[in-house]
């Protein structure tokens, strides 16, 4: 039962009710999951987020955390890392034996996956009582929070057996309630101030246009991209005018190596509507400036060719006849 003593490990469940924590940029997480293949095959995989940046890896062999910035211990001390990195590969072998000892009581099945969530966070500045999640199979199973386990809705009877042997142990989950109310706020509060420089950075987008794959006959399918703003909250939108287009598709906000984000809005409209429409972006870093590109209408290849080519040759022409003079 040591696996009670995770340390700074917050998890992302993905049908729990921790999404908007995980998007919370004063909260701090670990996101851990465990696959059981069979019983004697497990792997593991952990990472550590503060808000939707990722602060810590994992080594899942050595059981040693890989700090991804240099700012990710916060103002904890080498000493107070290492005992939190010898806990967290200790829970990492300890908790998979709880579901393979209770294998048939809880109604099991291979392969499984298990996903934990502990978070903690802030609320108006100021340290709030995290909570801990575990989910198998993808679907909530227990919580942790105010001193005890409780099963999920979703959980079923897997649900109630779990809680009722977790809540056994008292002591254990005393310690837990410790962590999430005092050690794990510390280290997030430390992590904000070392990595202010950082999480306060406002990066500039770049954005332009182009046409998608043609949705249909007579229809244009007009693409804004915006690449390489931080931070990821973005307001993009395609407008006629100050109207805003309700058909306007809004992917995923997906992630560039050095930290920034990547988003792309589309529209279907009809090629003969296509005129005047613009596309609007908004963000912290343009200083309440919205980027404005407006769509206009691609030129035929003889424009181009009368725009580029003609004035080269005119040049060519030029240049020979002044040659020929020198």
């Amino acid at each position: 039962m040591f696996f009670l003593q995770l340390v700074l490990l917050v998890v992302l469940l993905p049908d729990g009710d921790s999404e908007d924590d995980f998007q919370d940029p004063n909260s701090f997480r670990v996101i851990m999951i465990s696959s059981l293949y069979n019983h004697s095959w497990t792997q593991n995989l952990a990472s550590a987020w503060l808000g939707e940046l990722q602060t810590i890896g994992w080594n899942s062999k050595t059981g040693a955390l890989i700090f991804l910035w240099p700012w990710s211990k916060g103002n904890f001390s080498k000493e107070e890392m290492m005992e939190q990195e010898k806990a967290l590969h200790t829970f990492s072998i300890k908790f998979p034996l709880i579901f393979k000892d209770h294998f048939s009581e809880w109604q099991l099945e291979y392969p499984l996956q298990l996903q934990m969530a502990k978070v903690c966070g802030l609320q108006f500045g100021e340290p709030s009582v995290g909570y801990l999640q575990i989910a198998y199979q993808g679907s909530d199973l227990v919580s942790f929070q105010n001193m005890s386990w409780s099963p999920s809705p979703k959980g079923g009877i897997q649900a109630q057996k779990v809680c009722k042997l977790f809540n056994q142990y008292h002591m254990i989950n005393l310690r837990l309630h410790r962590h999430l109310s005092d050690t794990c706020p510390r280290f997030l509060l430390g992590l904000l101030d070392a990595g202010k420089a950082d999480l306060q950075r406002q990066v500039r987008p770049e954005a332009w246009l182009s046409t998608g794959p043609s949705p249909g006959p007579g229809h244009l399918l007009l693409v804004c991209h915006v690449s390489g703003f931080y931070p990821k909250p973005v307001w993009v939108m395609w407008m006629r005018g100050e109207q805003e287009q309700q058909g306007t598709q809004r992917g995923d906000i997906l992630p560039h190596a050095d930290g920034t984000w990547y988003l792309q809005v589309s529209l279907d409209v009809k090629s003969r509507e296509a005129a005047g429409l613009s596309c609007w972006v908004r963000h912290s870093s343009l200083g309440g400036q919205d980027i404005v590109l407006y769509w206009e209408k691609p030129h035929s290849v003889g424009l181009v060719f009368l725009a580029v080519i003609v004035p080269l040759v005119l040049l060519a022409g030029l240049a020979l006849w002044l040659w020929k003079r020198w």
